[in-house]
C-alpha cells in the first residue's frame, strides 16, 4: 500500500482517532478529515472540512486510494434518513473512482437469537436502528456492485480504550466510580462482545493492506473480547488504583432517563444487545490478522481504566 494513500473521514471520532495512530504507526502517511482538529494524532495531516459538503469531501480525497469512513451521527440523530443521506454524500464524494472505503459496521444489523454471529449470516434486525445499519451497509454494496468503489465492512461489538469517552465505561460502568461504585452491565454469566479501539485500528490498517485479495463489497467481523460481565467486572477491579464495590447496573435509569435525554431514550431501546449473547466469529479474518494480533484482555482493560483514574475524574 503507498505510503501516501490514506484518509480518515471523521478524524475526531472513536474510530477515526485510533485508525489513524494505527496507520502512522504502519508508517502511512495519514489525512485526517473533520471540521477541527480538536484530538490531534501525531504525523497526521489534518484538513478541515464539512461532511455534508461533498465537494470539500472529494477534494479532501483527492487521488488517496484508500478511506475510512469513522464519520458518525449522535445517536439519538440517526433518523428520519438522516444516516442514509449521510452515506449517499460519502458514495458521491467517492465517486467512479474505484478507491477502497473502510466502513466500520455493528451487530444491530442482526437479532437476539443469532447466538453466534458470522459474516455469512443472514441479516435480520429487529430494531429500526438495525434496519438503518441495513440500508446503509446496502448502499454502499450498491455503491461496489456498479464497480465504482470497493467497500470493505469491519463489524464490531461494543467499542472500549484509552482516549475514548461517551461509551459504557464513563457513561454507565464506571459512572460511580468517585464513589468506589462499579456497574456491570448486561445479564450476568451472559457474553457479551467488546472491541478494544486499539486493536479495531490495527484490525483496519491491516485489511487495507489486504484490500486487493477480496471482493468489491466484502465484510469481516472482529471477534474482539467475548466475555460475562463478570469477566469484566473483575478484570475492572484488577486495573483499578482504588477498591471498587461490584453491582448490576440497573438499566431501568435509561428508561427514566430517556424521558428528558432522547439520547438516552435511544440507548434504552437496544437492551436485547444486553440480554443475548451475540458472540462475532470470522475464520478469515482471525487469518489475516494472525493468533498473536489482538491485546490480551486484562492489558486492554487496564489501558482503559487507569487513564480514567488518573484523568482527575476521580479521586484516588
Amino acid at each position: 500500500m503507498n505510503a501516501q494513500n490514506v484518509i480518515v473521514l471523521g478524524i475526531n471520532g472513536h474510530v477515526g482517532h485510533h485508525v489513524a495512530k494505527a496507520f502512522v504507526a504502519a508508517g502511512c502517511e495519514v489525512t485526517g478529515f473533520g471540521r477541527s482538529n480538536k484530538q490531534p494524532v501525531p504525523g497526521v495531516r489534518f484538513v478541515k472540512g464539512d461532511a455534508e459538503d461533498v465537494e470539500a469531501m472529494r477534494a479532501a480525497i483527492g487521488d488517496i486510494e484508500v478511506v475510512v469512513n469513522a464519520l458518525n451521527l449522535p445517536y439519538n440523530l440517526w433518523d428520519k434518513g438522516r444516516m442514509e443521506a449521510q452515506t449517499e454524500r460519502v458514495i458521491a464524494a467517492l465517486g467512479t473512482s474505484g478507491k477502497t472505503l473502510l466502513f466500520p459496521g455493528n451487530i444491530y444489523n442482526y437479532a437476539a437469537g443469532d447466538r453466534v454471529v458470522t459474516p455469512d449470516l443472514k441479516q435480520q434486525p429487529q430494531t429500526p436502528r438495525g434496519e438503518i445499519r441495513v440500508r446503509v451497509e446496502a448502499l454502499y454494496q450498491g455503491a461496489a456492485n456498479r464497480g465504482d468503489i470497493q467497500v470493505i465492512v469491519l463489524r464490531a461489538g461494543d467499542f472500549y480504550g484509552p482516549e475514548s469517552s461517551g461509551d459504557w465505561f464513563d457513561l454507565a460502568m464506571l459512572r460511580d466510580a468517585a464513589k468506589g461504585k462499579f456497574a456491570m452491565m448486561g445479564v450476568p454469566g451472559t457474553g457479551h462482545s467488546w472491541a478494544y479501539l486499539p486493536d479495531v485500528g490495527r484490525a483496519f490498517e491491516k485489511l487495507a493492506w489486504h484490500r486487493k485479495e477480496v471482493g468489491g463489497f466484502d465484510t469481516f467481523h472482529f471477534a474482539g473480547n467475548y466475555v460475562t460481565p463478570e469477566q469484566m467486572a473483575d478484570a475492572v477491579v484488577a486495573a483499578a488504583p482504588v477498591k471498587l464495590k461490584v453491582s448490576v447496573f440497573p438499566r431501568v435509569l435509561f428508561k427514566a432517563v430517556g424521558l428528558v435525554d432522547p439520547l438516552m431514550r435511544e440507548v434504552g431501546k437496544m437492551g436485547y444487545l444486553w440480554e443475548n449473547p451475540m458472540e462475532l466469529r470470522d475464520a478469515r479474518l482471525d487469518a489475516i490478522l494472525g493468533p498473536d494480533f489482538a491485546t490480551p484482555f486484562g492489558e486492554a482493560v487496564a489501558a482503559t481504566v487507569v487513564p480514567f483514574f488518573a484523568a482527575e475524574r476521580v479521586a484516588a
